[in-house]
């Protein structure tokens, strides 16, 4: 069966756009004009769920971050994609802190969403591979323990939730302690792109995560800046 989407745009030009590109590449398309109607449409489960969904952050009934936050606490790891005609870092942040996987500004061009779309379904694919392959050794620095194949982390002993992205990020520094990345190293190798302005979603993600892992977030001792040259995980300890 052809992977689905679901278009949430309340400008119908627009809409209409998408789901013509989306047709064109392949994809299974449904879409709606408000979040009310795409909130109703993924919860109602069996053929009407979708794999993949595009929000637009300015909608009539519900906006595209309540539809994000309803999902994700009922659970829901689908991905989304934010579409927004806010350029401001704090809406981006703020749709990224409710749990969106990635987001487009407007205009943006198809061939770019089309990119974005792809990367996000080629990681729910990677991480369903990953949960049905054979059980791998867990990744360890000192108080953090990853279970790759089971997507869990415990600091301290204790269990602790990542999002998706939060978790891949984190086991992409694991796996490579002392190593120092750049932000569009990181975007390319977590993200699945690399594209020029959209760096500061990596320092957000770096935030959230020292956020989770760090005794002090403020003075970070696990995840690290080094300056002039992007981050790394502090050097393996045992």
């Amino acid at each position: 069966m052809p992977v689905r989407i679901l278009v949430a745009e309340d400008q119908a030009d627009i809409r209409d756009l998408i789901v013509m590109n989306l047709q064109s590449a392949g994809y299974a398309v449904d879409a709606v004009a408000d979040g009310r109607a795409a909130l109703d449409h993924q919860l109602g489960g069996g053929a009407t769920a979708c794999d993949l969904l595009i929000l637009d952050l300015m909608m009539p009934l519900l906006d595209g971050l309540e539809v994000c936050k309803s999902l994700r606490a009922r659970g829901s790891s689908t991905p989304i994609l934010m579409l927004t005609a806010k350029s401001t870092e704090l809406d981006r942040v703020l749709g990224l802190e409710l749990g969106a996987d990635d987001y487009l500004t407007k205009p943006f061009s198809m061939a770019e969403l089309l990119a974005r779309v792809k990367a996000l379904l080629r990681r729910a694919e990677l991480l369903r591979a990953a949960q049905s392959a054979a059980p791998a050794q867990a990744v360890r620095n000192g108080e953090i323990e990853i279970l790759p194949t089971k997507r869990v982390v415990q600091v301290n002993g204790q269990p602790v939730e990542f999002t998706a992205l939060e978790f891949d990020l984190l086991l992409h520094f694991a796996q490579h302690p002392g190593r120092v990345f750049t932000r569009a190293q990181l975007l390319d190798a977590v993200w699945g792109y690399s594209h020029d302005g959209y760096e500061h979603t990596v320092t957000t993600h770096i935030n959230r995560l020292r956020a989770k892992v760090e005794a002090d977030p403020m003075a970070p001792r696990v995840i690290l800046t080094v300056r002039g040259a992007g981050y790394k995980m502090r050097d393996a300890v045992p």
